[in-house]
């Protein structure tokens, strides 16, 4: 996908993001990547992301996590991800930290670097 096309795709509110990935994303910004982004870095790179719509996590996603633990064996925020991705009705989840080809709670996982 060009980024022309998931620019206006995002304006479009064609995609989402859950609050879980986008906060991991602001972590690793912060926190892993050599050389460290600066907080004003980080907000730079969220400010252009704004356009995609943010799925928030309540209690009912907090429950369905639960759920993606007994039933896939996750960890509860992976767990999360996934009770994200079928609140917003999404067909597809791109990660690399799941299993390409699988379903989750209806959800099919796709590795964007396969």
């Amino acid at each position: 996908m060009g980024q022309s096309t998931t620019v206006t795709r995002a304006v479009l509110g064609e995609l989402i993001i859950s609050a879980q990935v986008l906060a991991e994303f602001a972590s690793v910004l912060l926190h892993r990547v050599s050389p460290r982004k600066t907080a004003e870095e980080v907000k730079r790179i969220l400010d252009v992301l704004a356009p995609i719509s943010v799925v928030v996590p309540d209690a009912d996603m907090v429950l369905r996590a639960v759920e993606a633990h007994a039933a896939y064996g996750f960890h509860f925020y992976d767990g999360m991800i996934i009770a994200a991705a079928e609140r917003a009705g999404s067909e597809k989840i791109w990660s690399e930290d799941f299993t390409a080809g699988q379903k989750y709670f209806g959800v099919e996982v796709a590795n964007p670097f396969l």
